[in-house]
């Protein structure tokens, strides 16, 4: 028996689906390569910030991959998703992984690069 909070099961016995961030738009718009700049800076640092390493690799997997391929890869990883957009995770230990919506989806004021 573990808390209500402690499984990725909805009451019916559902897994949470996981779904694309809702659009966003970055602060100023920003360049595919700039967007590429800050998803790695945010992936080779991300682990410092506790958490396990191979949860945050899942989670970058599951990041670049489309829909479907995601809920696999976060399933067989035993993810917790609190936020069906993947911001919030949790893995079995209740340890947190926040996701910027950056990492996740393109923002509505991508530019192209000159």
């Amino acid at each position: 028996m573990g808390c209500a909070g402690s499984s990725q099961s909805k009451p019916d016995g559902a897994v949470k689906k996981i779904r694309k961030p809702k659009p966003w738009k970055h602060p100023q718009p920003i360049t595919k390569t700039q967007l590429t700049q800050l998803r790695d800076e945010f992936w080779d640092t991300a682990p410092h910030y506790g958490g396990r390493k191979e949860i945050w690799d899942a989670l970058r997997a599951a990041a670049e991959a489309d829909l479907t391929l995601a809920q696999v890869i976060v399933d067989s990883a035993g993810v917790i998703v609190q936020s069906s957009d993947l911001t919030v995770c949790y893995d079995e230990r209740g340890a947190k992984y926040e996701l910027p919506k950056y990492v996740l989806s393109e923002p509505t004021n991508l530019i192209r690069d000159s």
